[in-house]
């Protein structure tokens, strides 16, 4: 999986908790757009400032678990649909 960091957005204070808890390839923001499935988390300003990218299913189910552990929320999860671009949207609650 790869990640960025969206520029001019703060990280949350919990970012460090993800980078420690999913095995993430930095990459640029073209890259991980690239990838098949899109996972955004917000920051406390309500930004997504961090993109997540997937190309199997499997891997993107392993984050999306690993970040529900974290005590996060994903805006998305009762809804089919994306938004801003992103399968999944996570933030705290």
């Amino acid at each position: 999986m790869k990640t960025t960091l969206l520029e001019g957005k703060t990280p949350a204070a919990f970012d460090k908790h993800i980078i420690g808890n999913l095995l993430l390839n930095v990459a640029t923001p073209d890259e991980v757009r690239e990838e098949k499935m899109l996972i955004g988390v917000r920051n406390a300003d309500g930004e997504i400032y961090r993109l997540i990218g997937a190309t199997k299913i499997n891997s993107f189910m392993n984050a999306v678990e690993e970040l529900f552990e974290l005590g996060l929320v994903d805006e998305l999860q009762d809804t089919e649909e994306t938004r801003e671009g992103c399968d999944a949207i996570f933030s705290e609650p």
